[in-house]
């Protein structure tokens, strides 16, 4: 059973359609595929939103309804939400003294990462799906699988 942990840049393509939903699309469509995703991708899909109503992209109204649309999804189980540990904290900050000054590597990112690695680390994440390329950056170079769903 493939399971995929998403971030929040490549799970915002499922909730509105941009370069890679497609792909994206594809990967919930898989038959017996598991999808997880931080706690922390809970709070950011909101800050997601937001932006793209800010950036004009999206109406306040439009935004409200798929962030409803989100928590009813994890409500019922679409995602697997993966709960952040101390232990999670720790390879955040180990990930931002090797990679922050010359990744521009953020906290929230880091925080990510150290979610997925863990996860991979534990055998039991088949691919890490992302659209930001400093974060990819960094995970390729952590020995993540990495799939960019925007090429």
């Amino acid at each position: 059973m493939p399971r995929y942990f998403f971030d929040s840049s490549a799970l915002a393509k499922l909730y509105q359609t941009e370069t890679g939903s497609v792909k994206v699309e594809a990967v919930f469509r898989e038959a017996d595929r598991t999808i997880l995703i931080s706690r922390l991708t809970v709070v950011e899909i909101n800050s997601v939103f937001a932006r793209r109503v800010r950036m004009g992209d999206l109406t306040a109204a439009d935004a409200t309804s798929l962030r409803h649309h989100f928590l009813n999804d994890v409500a019922t189980g679409t995602f697997q939400v993966v709960a952040i540990t101390d232990q999670h904290f720790s390879e955040a900050e180990r990930l931002l003294i090797q990679y922050a000054a010359t990744n521009s590597l953020r906290t929230l990112d880091a925080l990510q990462r150290a979610v997925a690695l863990d996860l991979h680390q534990r055998g039991s994440l088949n691919s890490v799906l992302a659209a930001d390329n400093t974060l990819i950056e960094v995970a390729v170079t952590e020995g993540l699988p990495v799939t960019n769903p925007e090429i």
